[in-house]
């Protein structure tokens, strides 16, 4: 991967107006998409195969006239007067007599003063409510029918005497529509300030924050436009456009940094791009991939809408990652060697006025030798590694006093009730709750079919008897059938608040009570209504949690053994991503239920959060938190493997402790940057952030702050340290079934080292070549452009298996091999495509070497040319004849005399011949050095200190795989 992406950054690098005029296109495309299919979002909320929707499908096919939305309007009468006179009733009544000829979609009209209704006027006689019922859907209601509404109801208010008050609500106004307001800016100007602050450039710290919203851009539209094949909650596109930001942002500034700093040691800009997204872009691309599993995840959950919210996150995230790794680098291509900026010039004059003030001073005489300044993140990693154990227990004990509040945590639906104050749904909800009490903003419906009675009038009577019984319940406002006498539906109004977990305890007494009532009144209930709704919705997100929590760390765990070869570095970063969940969750806690900060941060109500936060939290956070822990942790495991200490066991330890020190200060910087930035992004959709979504931009903005200070930049490198050179031990079982993924760019630094190997013009070049399996060693193979090169000497099988390696479809486990001028095995990809490979003892030998030259552009291989019969040797000679003089040809076979007759045939006198029997000749240390350990490259002063050789014994923690 890494070689793919380092030829992607220098491709964009040198072809910037084509990637970015490709980009504005796809935002162009992806705009109007929105402009022309865009339906609008859907704020309805749904959960197939439930008993609430299975209720509320049957009452709409039964009984439409209460499965709908239903909207209200409480008038509450002045101090001291009777809600049932005039001119209080006179005017109602007026308003309800207009309001049945609102609009075709209002299917019913209720008056308080009905002698058929019963409780809609409150037992003081001082409030009254009026209530709709629309057909539909909230978002099925057109938007004339609602602007109608609400003029009456403002009629109504002009009209009544003064001191009364009036105020609309109800589900068709219960939710907001999220909206972007000037906090978010804030948090992109704390971000740039971040940016520019870290990179010392104020050109510089804007390409992070342009890709950034140009990604943003693209996956909004494209969510928009997705709304006429989908139904996307309001919520869905302003969580996307924070994770997008966010995100975006941190890709970017990874590849940058790294570019930054390679340009300021003096690399060539365009190599420094191309490195940048080899290396860099890997970690991004390993990183976006954790954050995609996690959000897609969300569909464990089983509902429909949090799915299509997953969906559309990981699409931002996947647009983010790919304007990262393509964009990024073609704004540098703009720069060129710009991007370094100012501090190196400054950092130069600071060095040639110290190195003036050492001459000055040694001309003087001896002098004591310098202390050596040392960085904050230095000490700050000398500190925490010189008390691990202490540091970890302070650590886990604070986030555990942290975690506390989360104990407190109730789940709900939002509802009017959690609007902003200024809101005439949440002044309707409060009154209606002050007046009726708090249960009637939410009515549970029992409904059942009712078709086998005989008396449906005194049934659903003598049901609404047993139901008024039950704890909990406040009063059974109607017990009906409909007009038809086949659908029955009890309306029951709760004690309690519609998001108070007793009407979800209420709601599961109703159910238990279906086979009694059943064997008793013969009818099959079920509990519906958007009350019930929200409560299944709720209880089956936490039932969720387990399994998504077991499906997240289980994958951390896999993830993070592939990328690091090693037992305890995932089980480290997995428990440390649980206490930043846990802590996170505390946090939200504390201010959601405790009601701490609650008005600063403009919380309109405390108690029950939104149901899908959690869910939401740990997806998010996941990917965050694995992208900080693979940034950080692989560069301890870079220094480590470089180190020459590590070989001597008495100072192996004392070298692993060195390698978390000096991996921490070599990325501190970046990650600090990055979390920031992350956190200034998320918490600026907390003051003025829809209700919605508060809980879950402070849950993120806490777990980042907790996750990337405490866990990663404390807790890790203290558990790294009590561990010492164990945490890079992986036992060889695991090591040789887990696939090796290339996330730092070891490949890119493997081209680079070898870039001057072989040395010649060799078509295809092997030193100490090793195929363990079939038993190939030490190869060493050299073929010139135009040249045949005969391989004898081995099993068949073992040269099968060299002709695959040689071809870019097989792995080696060691040495080194270029091909075509590509470096296998991260080049594998690129020999594929242009070398060919005939297997000429399967059938139609013929036809096989006819494709195998197809198209080929300097090289062909040919295994097993002995198996061939006389006239197919003819066919195949002819067709290398055809080929030309300036075809490279790589002939396997045990009988070398068959093979050399195939090539003279084919006018191809001149063949060299290697014996794999025979020793191959001796490689330098360098060489010897990447034939054995090609997992990290190391540094050039390590070079010549004697490795290890291909097939030596070595010690678990060494990186010996080489994959294609």
């Amino acid at each position: 991967m890494s070689t793919l992406l380092s030829s992607l950054g220098r491709w964009s690098f040198r072809h910037p107006w084509r990637v970015l005029v490709s980009w504005l296109l796809v935002l162009g495309i992806a705009g109007g998409g929105a402009l022309v299919l865009g339906a609008g979002t859907d704020n309805s909320f749904s959960i197939p195969g439930t008993e609430s929707q299975a209720g509320l499908e049957q009452l709409s096919r039964t009984f439409p006239q209460v499965s709908g939305t239903n909207a209200q309007f409480i008038v509450v009468a002045a101090p001291g007067d009777d809600i049932r006179d005039d001119p209080y009733r006179a005017d109602i009544e007026k308003s309800v007599k207009d309001l049945t000829n609102l609009d075709d979609s209002v299917l019913a009209v209720t008056s308080p003063y009905d002698e058929n209704i019963s409780g809609m006027v409150n037992a003081e006689h001082s409030a009254a409510i009026v209530r709709l019922q629309f057909e539909g859907q909230a978002t099925d209601v057109p938007a004339q029918a609602k602007a109608d509404l609400q003029k009456q109801v403002d009629e109504l208010r002009t009209a009544l005497p003064d001191g009364s008050q009036v105020a609309l609500g109800g589900d068709l106004f219960a939710m907001s529509i999220p909206a972007i307001t000037i906090t978010e800016a804030v948090g992109l100007l704390i971000a740039l300030l971040v940016l520019i602050v870290t990179f010392r450039s104020f050109v510089v710290a804007g390409l992070p924050l342009l890709t950034a919203i140009l990604g943003v851009g693209i996956s909004m539209a494209g969510i928009f436009a997705a709304t006429a094949f989908a139904s996307v909650s309001s919520t869905t596109p302003l969580l996307a456009l924070m994770l997008g930001l966010a995100v975006g942002i941190d890709y970017s500034l990874f590849i940058v940094a790294r570019h930054q700093d390679q340009v300021r040691d003096g690399v060539d800009p365009e190599e420094s791009a191309s490195r940048a997204v080899g290396t860099a872009g890997s970690a991004v691309v390993f990183a976006g991939i954790t954050v995609l599993i996690a959000l897609i995840g969300l569909g464990f959950a089983g509902i429909p809408f949090l799915t299509t919210m997953g969906i559309a996150a990981s699409v931002a995230v996947a647009i983010s990652v790919m304007i990262a790794i393509t964009l990024t680098p073609a704004l540098l291509g703009f720069l060129k060697g710009r991007v370094a900026g100012r501090p190196r010039r400054a950092a130069e004059k600071v060095a040639k006025a110290a190195e003036k003030k050492t001459a000055l001073r040694q001309a003087q005489g001896p002098m004591p030798k310098p202390a050596v300044r040392r960085t904050f993140s230095e000490r700050w990693a000398a500190g925490v590694t010189k008390r691990p154990i202490l540091v970890t227990i302070a650590v886990v004990l604070g986030l555990g006093i942290i975690a506390i509040p989360a104990l407190s945590l109730n789940l709900a639906l939002p509802n009017a009730g959690v609007l902003p104050k200024d809101s005439e749904a949440r002044q309707s909800y409060d009154l209606t709750a002050d007046e009726f009490g708090p249960g009637f903003n939410g009515p549970l419906i029992l409904t059942g079919t009712i078709v086998t009675s005989t008396d449906p009038l005194n049934l659903m009577e003598d049901l609404g008897a047993a139901v008024e019984k039950l704890p909990g319940v406040r009063e059974v406002a109607l017990a009906t059938p409909n007009e038809t006498a086949d659908t029955g539906i009890v309306q029951i109004i709760p004690n309690t608040a519609p998001d108070d977990p007793a009407t979800a305890d209420l709601v599961r007494e109703l159910r238990s009570h279906h086979d009694e009532w059943q064997k008793e009144f013969g009818i099959d209930l079920k509990v519906t209504g958007f009350t019930a709704v929200a409560i299944d919705i709720s209880d089956q997100l936490g039932a969720a949690l387990l399994p998504f929590g077991v499906f997240v760390i289980g994958l951390s765990l896999i993830l993070l053994a592939i990328v690091f070869r090693s037992i305890w570095v995932p089980v480290t970063a997995a428990i440390g991503y649980l206490l930043s969940i846990i802590a996170a969750f505390g946090v939200v806690g504390a201010v959601f239920e405790w009601g701490w900060f609650a008005d600063a941060l403009h919380v309109a109500r405390t108690g029950p959060i939104i149901s899908f936060m959690p869910i939401v939290l740990m997806g998010v956070l996941f990917g965050l938190a694995m992208d900080y822990q693979v940034f950080l942790v692989s560069r301890m495991r870079e220094d480590f493997v470089h180190d020459k200490a590590r070989h001597d066991p008495a100072t192996r330890r004392e070298s692993a402790i060195r390698a978390v020190r000096t991996g921490f200060s070599s990325t501190a910087r970046v990650v600090t940057a990055a979390a920031l930035i992350m956190f200034a992004v998320f918490v600026a959709f907390v003051p003025e952030g829809d209700s919605s979504l508060k809980p879950i931009a402070l849950g993120l903005a806490a777990g980042i702050a907790i996750d990337a200070f405490l866990v990663r930049m404390t807790l890790i490198p203290a558990v790294m340290a009590i561990l010492g050179d164990r945490a890079w031990r992986i036992p060889r079982w695991m090591e040789r079934i887990l696939p090796h993924v290339d996330i730092e760019g070891e490949a890119v630094e493997r081209e680079r080292a070898l870039a001057e190997w072989p040395g010649d013009d060799s078509i295809l070049a092997a030193d100490d070549l090793d195929i363990s399996a079939v038993d190939v060693a030490g190869a060493h193979l050299r073929l010139a452009p135009g040249g045949s090169l005969i391989v004898t000497g081995a099993a068949p099988r073992a040269l099968r298996a060299l002709s695959l390696a040689v071809a870019g479809r097989m792995k080696t486990d060691a040495g080194m091999l270029r091909v075509d001028g590509h470096l296998l095995p991260g080049r594998a990809a690129w020999v594929r495509a242009r070398v060919g490979i005939a297997l000429l003892s399967e059938p139609d030998a013929a036809t096989q070497a006819a494709e195998a030259l197809r198209g080929r552009a300097g090289l062909v291989v040919l295994d097993g040319v002995d198996r061939l019969t006389s006239a197919e040797r003819d066919q195949v000679a002819a067709r290398l004849r055809d080929a030309g003089p300036d075809l490279a040809v790589f002939v396997t076979a045990t009988d070398a005399d068959s093979a050399r007759a195939l090539l003279t045939e084919a006018g191809r006198s001149a063949a060299s011949v290697v014996d794999l029997r025979d020793p191959a000749p001796a490689t330098s240390a360098e060489d010897r050095l990447w034939g054995a350990d090609v997992g990290f490259p190391t540094a050039e002063a390590d070079v010549l200190a004697p490795q290890p050789v291909a097939g030596a014994t070595t010690d678990s923690s060494d990186t010996t795989e080489v994959t294609a």
